[in-house]
């Protein structure tokens, strides 16, 4: 008999949790498809832990139980929070970046100033997506993390040049200090 808290595995949708009860029906969450609804009859799904009892939870299970689920799944929800937007230096605002060759005979180059930011702003942030997936990689030894983790380093390092452009210090490059080895 399914309890409230019970996890389950449905032959369709896999492993999911028995999160609440509406009449006769079940609601369960399932990690990849999301909230669905079953009969309280339903018996097409096998219970892989018991549930608890009515009244069976107190506060601080409740408490223990919501940590574990945010310790376990932290990585995968931060990849879907929309950061907040980078702003560009208000100096910068309408302005443009001239390219110039050397030789007279070449045309310069000239790209607005929030394009070549946006520009910037994505190599960071796909630098930040990059120093998750390692860190998140199980096939790597730590050694392999913090080796690879150096190089990001650096490359912060060497993008602090630009840090110029952006309007709050939080937001720039931080590169490895001199007592790090660089």
């Amino acid at each position: 008999m399914a309890q409230l808290g019970a996890k389950i595995e449905h032959p369709s949708y896999g492993e999911g949790v028995i999160f609440n009860q509406d009449g006769d029906f079940w609601r369960v969450f399932f990690k990849d498809h999301g909230e669905k609804e079953f009969n309280k009859d339903f018996s097409g799904w096998e219970i892989v832990e018991e549930g608890l009892d009515a009244g069976s939870a107190d506060l601080s299970d409740i408490t223990s139980a919501v940590e574990q689920v945010f310790e376990e799944h932290m990585y995968r929800i931060e990849q879907y929070i929309e950061p907040a937007p980078i702003e560009l230096g208000d100096r910068w605002e309408g302005g443009t970046l001239l390219m110039q060759p050397e030789d007279a005979g070449l045309q310069a180059k000239e790209v607005p100033m929030e394009t070549f930011f946006h520009k910037i702003v994505m190599v960071r942030d796909r630098l930040r997506v990059m120093e998750q997936q390692i860190n998140a990689q199980d096939k790597l030894s730590d050694e392999d993390k913090v080796n690879l983790q150096q190089y990001i380093t650096r490359i912060y390092g060497s993008l602090t040049t630009f840090n110029v452009l952006f309007k709050y210090k939080e937001d720039q490059f931080k590169g490895a200090s001199k007592t790090e080895g660089e």
